[in-house]
């Protein structure tokens, strides 16, 4: 178990967390979340050892600790190899058992397969593809070197890497924010999976939904913990935010009426005494401690009336990169057509890599076209934020002058109302650029790119260095906004909150996509287990030599098999009567597959019950920061919740199977 007690941290000469205490035990997967800036990073760094605390102490047992770096690597080694070097051991081994070979020593050799059988290090090739697979790296890049990549997919590299480092305890500092869709889907699932305790950094509500046991709230240099993912945070500390708000009022009135008796009464020799007893009553009062408040983000996006329709008309499109000095176009998309009409919110969806950035690019007009034709509207005003867009601001200069810039014409309060309405009030619109923190530079470009009043915002990962608080803004602006939106995002509460319709791009098209995100989802993970099937027909091949599949299809020229039903007989012409009896026998013996499934997920219910009651119970108490003072208790409580959690899991696999298989009896019986 890792505990906090009395912990104060700081940076900069800034106190960020201060008297903090929390438990967090073996296996737990807890979600530190908080504004930009409030120690998040700082605290991951304090568990890892690379910070030492101003006061208090991080309990931590012996473990495997192994956390996400968060500078792009540098490196000639090839992708592949780079992430297996994260297992130090299996490196060493590899190494010695080089030299051994060479030398001709047989009895090291003897002893390091042992040892690499031990620690299944014959499989680690294969698990760090799968890893590098997951996270969205086609077969060829596996040879290709580190610094062959680009910053973004370096940066999943450090994923990789982290993931193959045997560890007890992750530390991952905000993974998702170079992830596409289908990656943060997998990583979620892997992260579910794993064994060991996980602290992640994450502004992903959905991504922080699916796989948190607990939340860790960081404000005001306060540590609150609370039972569940985001969603449930967000309720229970609305809940908790309306309890003191009524226990404050209940306090006021007390007071209001304490101090109007003193006042009225204290001058009277009859009323002194009692006057004197509600005075001394007055200061034995304690005041209720009031919730940690913090300044409101806003955005807004300024009204655009009707303006041009349709916006956009790309037609036959090919879009791409010119070619380089003596050679060749390399074309991304081809064939593509797309209309952005007045009003129209799409939401572009689609593999890193697969062209979505390309596609707006050239859509804006910052690519051209290498075929095909794209009409813009006249007068049409185009807000665009790219993925590199806070790397044009300007370091030495402030944001009124950025503004004053973009909006030559407006006056000085203007542009101060303008700044204030992206939560850049006071001294902070007169502040130097340089040292703002990401998020606040991408506020910053979002601000700059509303003063145009946009007919159309094209955005391509707007939430990248944005704190949920932020991207809530985002949301609820982009909601309001009654121009044209064309949104790329991994932010699946974004996409719901702000789009419409989609777009998909794939496979070098671009296609409308009739569905919700779920539907995505299952369309990414059909794609990719026809993928491994692929992979695995054409390893079979290359293994035995042989078309692996050749033996279950049919001949050329052969008729597809029909499917007939369970129980039917090949010729047809049987009678009605018959068609009934078999129909009934069918369901009967369905109704006996059924029975002890059905039977198992009720006692799964059943045993699942008291256990949720119990770590609804602990959470509650462990979110009371009175529990620390006894470390017994609070440590006790965190075993216990922890081994909770454990048979919670494994009961809801459990009950998962068993009703997997009760839908496969009924799609059977329905199929026949």
């Amino acid at each position: 178990m890792i505990r906090f007690k009395g912990l104060a941290l700081s940076r900069g000469g800034r106190t960020l967390i201060e008297g903090a205490d929390a438990a967090i035990a073996d296996g737990e997967r807890i979600a530190l979340i908080g504004r930009n800036g409030c120690g998040k990073s700082t605290l991951l760094a304090a568990i890892a050892g690379d910070l030492a605390p101003d006061a208090g102490e991080i309990e931590l047992p012996p473990l495997r600790v192994a956390a996400l770096a968060q500078v792009a690597p540098r490196s000639d080694a090839v992708a592949l190899d780079w992430v297996l070097a994260a297992d130090a051991e299996y490196a060493s081994l590899q190494a010695r058992l080089a030299d051994a070979e060479r030398t001709g020593d047989g009895a090291t050799q003897g002893e390091l397969h042992t040892r690499l059988s031990e620690i299944d290090g014959y499989s680690a090739p294969s698990r760090a593809a799968r890893l590098l697979d997951g996270l969205g790296f086609a077969p060829e890049d596996l040879s290709r070197p580190v610094d062959a990549f680009s910053g973004g997919w370096k940066m999943r590299l450090n994923l990789a890497r982290v993931l193959m480092t045997p560890a007890d305890l992750l530390l991952l500092d905000e993974p998702t924010n170079h992830l596409d869709l289908d990656a943060i889907v997998w990583l979620q699932d892997w992260l579910v999976r794993f064994p060991g305790t996980v602290i992640v950094v994450s502004h992903d509500r959905e991504f922080v939904d699916a796989i948190a046991h607990a939340v860790l709230h960081v404000a005001s240099g306060r540590l609150r913990r609370y039972a569940g993912g985001y969603t449930a945070y967000e309720t229970a500390a609305a809940a908790e935010a309306e309890r003191v708000a009524r226990l404050q009022a209940g306090q006021a009135q007390r007071v209001a009426h304490l101090k109007s008796f003193i006042e009225r009464f204290r001058a009277k020799a009859t009323k002194a005494r009692q006057a004197q007893s509600r005075m001394k009553a007055l200061e034995r009062m304690e005041q209720i401690a009031q919730l940690p408040r913090e300044r409101e983000v806003s955005f807004r996006f300024e009204d655009v009336g009707e303006g041009p329709d349709p916006l956009v008309l790309a037609e036959d499109l090919a879009a791409g990169y010119g070619a380089p000095e003596g050679g060749t176009p390399r074309t991304v998309l081809r064939g593509a057509r797309l209309q952005v009409e007045r009003g129209a919110r799409i939401g572009v969806l689609g593999r890193n890599g697969a062209g979505k950035s390309t596609l707006i690019r050239t859509l804006v007009g910052e690519l051209a076209p290498l075929a095909g034709r794209i009409h813009r509207a006249r007068d049409l005003r185009v807000g665009y934020f790219a993925q590199q867009q806070i790397e044009q601001l300007r370091d030495g200069e402030t944001p009124l002058q950025h503004l004053a810039r973009a909006l030559p014409q407006a006056r000085p309060q203007q542009l101060r109302d303008t700044l204030g309405s992206f939560g850049f009030g006071g001294e902070q619109a007169d502040a130097p650029v340089g040292p703002f923190s990401g998020g606040e530079k991408s506020r910053l470009a979002l601000a700059l790119i509303a003063a145009t009043r946009p007919h159309l915002l094209v955005l391509d990962e707007p939430t990248n260095h944005l704190d949920a608080d932020a991207r809530d803004a985002l949301a609820m602006a982009l909601s309001d906004f009654d121009g044209a939106l064309l949104l790329v995002s991994h932010d699946r509460h974004l996409l719901r909150a702000t789009v419409d319709s989609f777009v998909i791009v794939h496979d070098g098209a671009v296609e409308s996509f009739d569905g919700s995100l779920e539907d995505y989802q299952q369309w990414l993970a059909e794609r990719t287990a026809r993928r491994m099937s692929a992979q695995a027909a054409q390893l079979a091949q290359a293994a035995h030599g042989t078309d692996a599949g050749a033996s279950q299809r049919p001949m050329s020229g052969d008729p597809p098999a029909q499917p007939t039903a369970p129980g039917s007989a090949a010729a047809p012409g049987g009678s009605r009567r018959e068609e009934r009896a078999i129909a009934a026998e069918t369901r009967r013996q369905a109704a006996v597959r059924k029975k002890p499934l059905r039977d198992r997920v009720a006692a799964i219910e059943r045993q699942l019950a008291p256990l949720a009651a119990r770590v609804a119970e602990i959470d509650a108490k462990l979110a009371d920061a009175a529990i620390y003072a006894n470390g017994g208790e609070a440590a006790s409580l965190a075993r216990e919740h922890g081994e909770l959690r454990g048979r919670i899991e494994a009961l809801e696999l459990q009950w998962l199977e068993a009703a997997e298989a009760l839908e496969a009896i009924d799609a059977e019986h329905s199929a026949g």
